[in-house]
């Protein structure tokens, strides 16, 4: 008896490349604050949720990664969304360019491949020292190492036939490669003060090629991102 087919699954998003001036005031808070960008990225999606909600961004699906020109002094930000934002409220002297915007609809099959690029936050938890009062959660701890980013990457492969849970609780990304293959570069760290003092994120570029093995938890993959940090640029997984 012939196995039953995977069924296909269709990613719908649009994305947003907002090119500002690094030189202007708002663009520069942005890049020193990561709280500052956050809000730069949210400042498009205003009136969609109730204020105040917690997971306004998780709701609406709200994704970015962001990469900064020097030599040109401009930052280019890609932010992915389920809803259309709304830019008018960016300072019209800090953009180098009307934001562009396109809608994503793509349907990925079993066997797709994919060049992709990320910006993660890879971190682990480190259990608590023995002897710690019941509940005691572990640290996370940033890997600093671009091989140990590219394991911690690894493990988050979904080789064909695996659930989309590891055993050890990772979410798969629902695409497979060769780990060898997997190309890592540190970024610099992003920070913030107040309100959030002491935010400081370890980042981490990762390119390679995937090959979709379970395209529902690959397109799950896309819309809700990869790891911690999604809130401050980390996460988005890009694809062509």
């Amino acid at each position: 008896m012939t196995a039953p087919r995977t069924p296909d699954a269709r990613f719908v998003a649009t994305h947003t490349l907002l090119t500002l001036d690094a030189r202007h005031p708002y663009t520069a808070k942005s890049l020193i604050d990561a709280q500052d960008m956050h809000r730069t990225v949210m400042s498009g999606f205003r009136g969609w949720v109730d204020d105040g909600s917690r997971d306004a961004r998780a709701q609406m699906g709200v994704l970015s990664t962001w990469t900064l020109n020097l030599r040109e002094a401009r930052l280019s930000l890609v932010v992915q969304s389920l809803v259309p934002g709304d830019w008018s409220r960016l300072p019209r002297a800090a953009l180098a360019g009307e934001p562009e915007t396109l809608t994503l609809d793509r349907t990925f099959g079993v066997g797709d491949t994919v060049d992709f690029r990320t910006v993660v936050n890879p971190v682990y938890s480190r259990p608590p020292a023995p002897g710690s009062p019941e509940k005691t959660r572990g640290t996370r701890v940033a890997h600093t190492r671009p091989d140990h980013v590219k394991s911690w990457f690894a493990r988050r492969l979904q080789p064909s036939g695996e659930p989309a849970t590891a055993p050890d609780g990772v979410t798969r990304v629902g695409a497979d490669s060769r780990a060898d293959d997997l190309a890592v570069r540190m970024l610099p760290r992003i920070s913030s003060t107040a309100p959030h003092k002491g935010l400081r994120l370890v980042r981490a570029e990762i390119r390679g090629t995937l090959t979709i093995t379970h395209p529902q938890s690959f397109v799950d993959a896309l819309t809700k991102g990869l790891g911690h940090g999604r809130a401050y640029g980390c996460g988005l997984i890009l694809v062509r």
